[in-house]
């Protein structure tokens, strides 16, 4: 027998009044969210992308094209019948769901190309110079359309392969004849770590080239219609860059040029870093900031402008001139900048904005920033893994849930002039301090998860840099940039300088104060999206249940870290770094230092190199003088050691790397866990952990990685580059 509880029965029973007061509320909130319920459909198309981004093993695309229709069609037969929301809300996000993971097969098969092999010697390439890309640690670096490799059919030929060369890189649309290294582009630095690989894979990289000699001319048939359009426009934009730093001089210049054209070749190792600690590197990538900033100047210029003129303001409507002008600003931009993805999230985001208001409709709302991830997602899936897409969003929701919630101001009545003004400065820096708070709090897990640093200062930074960033260095960037073509750019480049100087020495002030950056181990990988699914409750929900959602967005901060491996092996065997104490000390310092700096601040470690004293080191072997010193003995050579130097590897360390193939193992290494050449090409780099009194427990990056088409693994004994 079922007793019906209803509010007159809880009125007799005090026990159950809560409950029904409790249920009341809940079903008041959840029916105040109306058409919110939508802005779930790209977090669950997003979803869909996770998850097949999270496979082992690569899918067959008709089945998840059979289950994308199935589940739209069902959710479209449920909403031409009528059914309640309790029925189309997760019939809608089950299809969104299969969508977004039929998307991403049907994106990997789109742009699927040939990837380079790791070739055992070096080869000749003769390609066009597509783009100079931002400088690596080896030099200079350019961007390839390879027409001919030795040694590779047409059919295996990459598409495009990222070329590190010797002295002053070529131009755009320049071709060249490279002597040169040539490899797969890299796995994982670590087991989990970030996937160059597969960034790679979807940018149509297919390789990366070390050039041995100077870059050399070369006579080729013309290129594709489609290539040389590109070429030249790449060209001019370097061009620009060119004449920024001339202007400037290549400090302030180098800048300028990357916030404008996004090369960053000008740009010194110290004030990159400088930028990274104090927290304002994003103004040097091309992002929704200068996006929002360009457009937003444009629009409001020309409105303006139009409001001006009286003729012109009684015949169109200003507000949508000047959305036109926005969205012509944002594309020039977006193709000036080169269009990297990030640039593109963002222009697409300010577009919709505009396209808003062509259509009447409120610019910014939770709902056009829905859309805007829709159609991110839906062109390129592969952005729901990426870090820029994660913090590009999240900032921009949590913002957009600060506007929603911000308390309008009434409008002053005949007040002073005075007082106005000290108001509204007043309102401007509670509203600046409580962005730049609510922006730093929605990208600090994603900061932590895959950059492992917090600027502690960056808040300070930001809201110092802010006022100068917004109001003065990019508008004048962008007059400059527009006018420096014809030779009228210089005092709109001047001002943009001295803004500039601004921004890199309250960097350099804010860098280095005390404690100014602090080291944070990754959480497990199931833990961002917790927190993701965190802080979208807490932006997208109405209402005070909102607030669960700040457990989840926490999560990345509370979580407990596995425990720290004790040996880390690179990709090949070339270097490796081992836990003691609270510090990762390197066996090869200075060899393949971004893969051990990766791994050390993943784990929360600092990295530090070996002592010099204690340990025996050749031209191809380091091994500790003593067991304990160290738990791994090296060998890098491509010749695989003698049977002698193999047996003092094994005799001095419990673990012994060789990066070459072993076919024999002297009785000294019976107990001892030894990795070669063949390990490593299987399974990429590696982290250890001591098991007891068993031995070693291992993860290798492919077994997180899995069989997937990015996952192809360089060749042990192609020479390192």
């Amino acid at each position: 027998m079922t007793t019906k509880i209803d509010a007159t029965a809880a009125e007799d029973r005090p026990d159950l009044k809560g409950l029904v007061q409790i249920w009341a509320s809940l079903k008041a909130e959840t029916g105040r969210q109306g058409l919110r319920w939508r802005l779930w459909a790209p977090v669950a198309f997003g979803g869909g992308c996770a998850i097949y981004f999270s496979l082992k093993i690569e899918p067959p695309l008709w089945p998840l094209l059979v289950a994308a229709v199935l589940a739209s069609g069902v959710w479209g037969v449920g909403r031409r019948l009528g059914a309640g929301r309790r029925v189309t809300l997760p019939l809608m996000l089950i299809a969104c769901l299969a969508a977004g993971l039929a998307a991403a097969k049907v994106r990997t098969e789109r742009v699927a190309a040939p990837i380079s092999p790791a070739m055992a010697e070096p080869t000749v390439l003769e390609a066009w110079v597509v783009d100079v890309d931002s400088p690596g640690q080896r030099g200079a670096r350019i961007v390839v359309a390879p027409v001919w490799v030795r040694g590779l059919p047409p059919e295996d030929t990459p598409i495009r392969l990222r070329a590190t060369v010797k002295g002053e890189p070529p131009r755009p649309g320049e071709a060249v004849r490279l002597f040169a290294i040539l490899n797969p582009p890299p796995p994982p630095a670590a087991p989990g770590a970030y996937d160059f690989g597969r960034n790679a894979f979807f940018a149509g990289m297919g390789g990366v080239a070390f050039a041995l000699g100077e870059t050399r001319p070369a006579v080729l048939d013309p290129p594709p219609a489609g290539l040389r359009l590109m070429m030249k426009i790449n060209a001019v934009r370097f061009a620009l860059a060119e004449r920024i730093v001339a202007r400037l001089g290549p400090r302030t210049g180098g800048v300028a040029a990357a916030m404008v054209t996004g090369h960053e070749t000008w740009i010194g190792q110290e004030d990159l870093d400088a930028m990274r600690d104090s927290g304002l590197a994003h103004i040097l990538s091309i992002s929704g900031l200068h996006m929002a900033v360009v457009g937003g100047f444009v629009f409001f210029s020309v409105r303006l402008g139009v409001a001006a003129w009286p003729w012109l303001a009684l015949r169109v409507s200003g507000k949508k001139v000047a959305a036109w002008a926005g969205l012509i600003a944002v594309g020039t931009y977006l193709v000036i900048s080169g269009s990297p993805p990030p640039a593109e999230r963002a222009a697409i985001t300010a577009s919709i904005a505009f396209i808003a208001i062509l259509l009447d409709r409120q610019a910014i709302t939770m709902h056009a920033l829905a859309v805007a991830a829709l159609i991110v997602l839906a062109f390129q899936p592969e952005a729901i893994v990426t870090p820029g897409f994660q913090m590009s969003f999240a900032a921009t929701a949590a913002l957009v849930a600060l506007v929603e919630v911000w308390p309008r101001r009434p409008r002053e009545i005949s007040a002073p002039l005075p007082i106005v003004a000290v108001q509204r400065f007043g309102g401007w820096i509670v509203a600046a301090c409580a962005a730049s708070l609510v922006a730093g709090l929605a990208t600090g897990p994603f900061a932590m998860q895959h950059f492992n640093r917090t600027a502690v200062y960056g808040l300070v930074a930001n809201l110092a840099t802010s006022p100068v960033a917004d109001f003065i260095m990019m508008p004048a960037l962008a007059l400059g940039a527009l006018l420096e073509p014809v030779g009228l750019g210089a005092p709109f480049l001047w001002i943009a300088g001295k803004g500039i100087d601004l921004m890199l020495a309250i960097g350099h002030w804010t860098a280095g104060l005390p404690g100014a950056v602090k080291t944070v181990a990754s959480a497990p990988d199931y833990v961002l999206p917790i927190a993701f699914i965190g802080i979208l409750i807490v932006c997208l929900w109405q209402g005070r249940l909102r607030w669960l959602g700040l457990p989840l967005a926490a999560a990345v901060l509370v979580w407990p870290r596995a425990p720290t491996p004790d040996l880390w092996i690179g990709d090949g065997g070339t270097n490796a770094a081992f836990h003691l104490g609270d510090q990762a000390v390197v066996v090869r310092p200075g060899v393949r230092e971004f893969a051990v700096e990766l791994w050390s601040r993943r784990r929360g470690l600092e990295m530090t190199p070996r002592p010099a004293e204690g340990w025996t080191c050749t031209r191809f072997s380091c091994a500790p003088g003593v067991e304990s010193a160290s738990p791994v003995a090296l060998w890098w050579g491509r010749r695989a050691p003698s049977a002698e130097a193999l047996a003092g590897l094994c005799g001095s360390a419990a673990v012994v790397s060789s990066r070459a193939v072993l076919t024999a193992l002297p009785r000294e290494c019976d107990d001892r866990l030894v990795l070669d050449g063949v390990d490593f090409a299987r399974g990429g780099a590696v982290e250890l952990w001591r098991d007891g009194s068993t031995g070693w427990r291992a993860t290798w990056t492919s077994d997180v990685r899995g069989d997937r088409p990015w996952t192809r693994v360089a060749d042990p004994e192609a020479p390192e580059g």
